[in-house]
C-alpha cells in the first residue's frame, strides 16, 4: 500500500506503527447543522480507504470523533460556537441540536453505505482526558495561562510550519481571525476558554483555569491518543484543515508526547459546484437528502464521487450525477442479467480473472486512485472474456470495498402499501406535516423507493 503522505508532499510505502493493525483517525463533523455532500465527499473516500486496508488483511480501528463544543466561526479562536448558534437558530438547547444532527450525520453515512466507524467519540464526554492533556503542556511550558483562558505558545514548538509549510510572521490577527489581547503572541492558539471570554457560553465544565469549555483542537488530540496511543498510523480530514486545526493538533500533541504523533497524514480534496466550494456559511448547500428529493439514489453519489481522485477538486452538477445514476442502473440490470444465466460447474478461475482482481485491487494500492478501480469494474461488467461466474465473483469483491451497491436490486413496481405509503405521504405534505411526510419518505427510502416531489 502507498500513501500521498501531506507531510512530506509525496506518496510514500504505507508502513504501520505495529504490524498488520493499523489506527485511523478522522476528524468527524461538527453537529450544528447538517453535513452537506462536500462534507460527505471526504467521509466516502475514509470509508473505502478504511476497506481497503481490511482487504489488504490489516486489522483496522477506525476512529471518528464529534465535535459537539468548542468550534467557534473561525476555525481559529474567533466568533461564537457554532452549537450556540445553532441553538439560538432553532430555538433548542445546544445538546438536543448536537444530538439530533450526530443522528442526522450518521443515517446520511448509512444512505451512502458507509461502514460506521469503530470508535464514535464526543467532545463533551472527554473532557476529563481534555483537561489533563492542557495539565501537561502546562507542565511542559508550552501552554500558559491568560486571564483564565489558556492557550498553547506556537513558539515552543519549531516545526510547527511542517504539516501546513506555513510561514509564521504571517500567522497574525486577519479578517478571519480577530485580535486577542490575552494572547502573548497571536500565532497561539486557545486549549481552554473560561468565563473570562465567553460568560453566555451554556456549555461549560469546571477546570483548574475556571469555568469553561475546551478549545477545538485540543479534543481531537485528547481523544485520538485515548483509543489510538500516542503514535498513530492515519490522520484523515479535509485539506481546509491543514493550515490551522491539523497544523494545531500536531503542535500540542508532539510537544505533549515528545515524539512524532502522526505518520501519515490523508487528506481531501474540495467538492464544488459553480466553482464554488461548498460551504454551510453560504446558507444554501445540497445534503444528501437533496439528492433524494430529486429521486436520486444515495449510492450514485457515491459511485459519482469515486470516479474522481481523492487529491484531485471535484466540480458536481446535476448532469454529471445523472449520468452516473443512468449507468449505475444499467450496471445492476446488466448484473441481474448475468447472474440469471450464470451456470456453476465448479470450474476453476481463470488467470484472466486472476488478473482483472490484481488490476483493480493494485489501483487502489497505489494511493487509493478509485478512477482506475472504476475503470476495472466498467471492463468486468462489458468483458465478454470472463465467464460469468467469474464476472459475477469479481464485482462483489469489488462492491465489498467501493460500496456503491452493485446488486441492489431496483424495483420497477410498487407492492401495494408501498403505494399506500405514497398516498399518505401526499396527504401529509399537504397537511404540512412535514415529520411524518419525512417518515415516510425514509421508510420508502429503506425499501429502495425514491419519491420526487415535482412543484405544480
Amino acid at each position: 500500500m502507498e500513501l500521498f503522505n501531506t507531510l512530506g508532499k509525496a506518496v510514500m510505502p504505507f508502513v504501520p506503527v505495529m504490524e498488520k493493525s493499523v489506527g485511523l483517525y478522522a476528524c468527524g463533523p461538527t453537529v450544528y447543522h447538517y453535513a452537506h455532500i462536500g462534507n460527505m465527499r471526504t467521509y466516502v473516500f475514509e470509508d473505502v480507504l478504511a476497506k481497503t486496508l481490511r482487504h489488504l488483511g490489516f486489522a483496522v480501528q477506525h476512529v471518528m470523533n464529534i465535535t459537539d463544543v468548542g468550534h467557534l466561526q473561525s476555525d481559529a479562536d474567533s466568533g461564537d460556537d457554532k452549537l450556540m448558534l445553532g441553538a439560538v437558530r432553532e430555538n433548542k438547547t445546544p445538546w438536543e441540536v448536537a444530538r439530533f444532527y450526530e443522528e442526522e450525520f450518521f443515517r446520511h453515512c448509512a444512505m451512502l453505505n458507509m461502514t460506521r466507524p469503530d470508535v464514535v467519540c464526543r467532545a463533551t464526554q472527554h473532557i476529563p482526558e481534555i483537561i489533563a492533556m492542557i495539565e501537561r503542556l502546562l507542565d511542559k511550558g508550552a501552554a500558559y495561562v491568560s486571564a483564565g483562558n489558556v492557550y498553547f505558545s506556537v513558539e515552543k514548538f519549531p516545526n510547527y510550519h511542517e504539516l501546513g509549510q506555513l510561514v509564521l510572521e504571517e500567522q497574525r490577527a486577519t479578517d478571519r481571525v480577530s485580535h486577542d489581547p490575552l494572547k502573548l503572541s497571536q500565532s497561539d492558539f486557545a486549549l481552554w476558554f473560561s468565563t473570562s471570554k465567553f460568560p453566555d457560553q451554556i456549555m461549560k465544565w469546571e477546570s483548574p483555569w475556571g469555568l469553561g469549555f475546551p478549545g477545538w483542537h485540543i479534543e481531537c488530540s485528547a481523544m485520538a491518543s485515548k483509543y489510538l496511543g500516542e503514535r498513530i498510523d492515519i490522520h484523515c480530514g479535509g485539506i481546509d484543515h491543514i493550515k490551522v486545526h491539523h497544523s494545531n493538533e500536531v503542535a500540542q500533541s508532539e510537544c505533549c508526547f515528545g515524539h512524532r504523533w502522526v505518520n501519515y497524514w490523508f487528506h481531501c480534496e474540495f467538492l464544488t459546484v459553480d466553482a464554488e466550494k461548498m460551504s454551510k456559511s453560504k446558507g444554501e448547500f445540497l445534503t444528501v437528502d437533496s439528492l433524494v428529493e430529486k429521486g436520486y439514489d444515495p449510492r450514485a453519489f457515491r459511485l459519482l464521487v469515486l470516479g474522481s481522485h481523492y487529491r484531485s477538486s471535484l466540480t458536481f452538477s446535476w448532469e454529471a450525477l445523472d449520468d452516473v445514476a443512468t449507468a449505475l442502473r444499467k450496471a445492476r440490470r446488466r448484473i441481474i442479467s448475468i447472474q440469471e444465466n450464470t451456470v456453476d460447474h465448479g470450474k476453476a478461475f481463470s488467470e484472466l480473472h486472476a488478473a482483472s482482481y490484481r488490476r483493480f485491487f493494485s489501483a487502489l494500492e497505489k494511493d487509493l486512485h478509485t478512477p482506475s478501480a472504476i475503470a476495472e469494474l466498467w471492463w468486468v461488467i462489458k468483458s465478454n472474456e470472463l465467464s460469468d461466474s467469474e464476472r459475477i465473483d469479481l464485482l462483489r469483491r469489488f462492491d465489498d470495498v467501493l460500496g456503491v451497491g452493485l446488486f441492489d436490486k431496483e424495483s420497477t413496481r410498487l407492492t401495494l402499501e408501498q403505494a399506500d405509503l405514497i398516498e399518505a405521504r401526499s396527504v401529509a405534505r399537504v397537511a404540512k406535516n412535514w415529520a411524518e411526510s419525512d417518515r415516510i419518505r425514509d421508510l420508502l427510502l429503506a425499501q429502495g423507493v425514491s419519491v420526487n416531489d415535482l412543484k405544480a
